[in-house]
């Protein structure tokens, strides 16, 4: 019996339609995300599993079609996606099996219907965004986008009683996530027009949007990269408390969320004024190493 069928078995995932519908996220999960994957796959209990690698496709799938292609067509995209998650949060069905295993994992873990609400409630001010003026409007967008998205994965690994603390400290880990992949990602970010370094910081070290799409001065875009990574890296050091206060069984994969951000970051800094060309990640052997210790 593989690993896979022990974990839907655990989860008491027993209809054969539904088993059919959780391999299909969990392919999905493995070959988009794959880190997250391996690490969740490796650390989490096995009645978890099945239920994270859902709640991973459906953010994977929302931030697809909000990001993806001419804005009408994202807009239509999401109404469309978001209409069809509250008829079967209404209804308890779905043609759709992403949305039939979201359903299912809601009725595991209840307080997951009110995170989704929030999500699609507050997960349309990703299309409208196009950069940001100042640190409060970063601020904002984790409240009204990042933080949201995080939580549907958050809600299945924290407590599920008061879990105001540990919100709170989902809140730490994805402000420093958020900060470094925007700094990341600036290369795709500035093809696609948009960045998510406001625009104060920017002026800061006497850089512009349009200076980093030409040629910018090495100097300036190093000491730029050197201060949000460490913006970044606070927040996640910080952040270390997050695993404390969730369950002890989910601890293991918490605890190793956060140390991948903060191998990242250093891959990040490495990298430098480089980001233009393309963004950093961690060596493979940095990683496996990495997962082989949070085991």
């Amino acid at each position: 019996m593989s690993t896979w069928t022990k974990s839907l078995d655990a989860a008491g995932i027993r209809d054969a339609r539904l088993r059919d519908d959780y391999g299909a996220q969990r392919q999905l999960v493995k070959h988009s995300r794959s880190t997250a994957y391996l690490a969740a796959r490796w650390l989490l209990p096995r009645p978890v599993l099945p239920h994270v690698l859902a709640a991973t496709a459906v953010m994977e799938h929302g931030d697809n079609l909000l990001d993806t292609g001419p804005l009408p067509d994202r807009q239509r995209a999401w109404q469309s996606w978001e209409e069809r998650i509250r008829k079967a949060l209404d209804t308890g069905d779905s043609d759709d099996p992403l949305i039939r295993t979201l359903v299912h994992t809601i009725t595991t873990y209840p307080r997951l219907r009110e995170t989704t609400e929030t999500y699609l409630a507050t997960a349309p001010a990703e299309l409208s965004f196009t950069g940001f003026t100042t640190e409060s409007d970063y601020q904002s967008y984790l409240d009204d986008y990042s933080l949201p998205a995080f939580l549907l994965i958050g809600t299945l690994l924290g407590p599920q009683d008061d879990d105001a603390p540990f919100r709170a400290a989902c809140r730490t880990f994805i402000e420093g996530a958020q900060r470094l992949d925007f700094v990341n990602d600036l290369a795709e970010d500035l093809r696609e027009g948009r960045i998510g370094i406001p625009t104060e910081t920017l002026t800061r070290f006497s850089l512009a949007a349009d200076d980093l799409a030409k040629d910018p001065d090495p100097s300036a875009l190093r000491e730029l990269v050197d201060h949000e990574v460490v913006l970044a890296r606070t927040s996640l050091e910080k952040a270390r408390e997050l695993p404390e206060l969730a369950p002890s069984p989910h601890r293991r994969l918490l605890r190793t969320l956060i140390e991948v951000e903060l191998l990242t970051a250093d891959a990040v800094s490495a990298r430098g004024a480089r980001l233009l060309n393309g963004s950093a990640s961690p060596s493979r052997l940095g990683m496996l190493r990495l997962l082989l210790r949070g085991r």
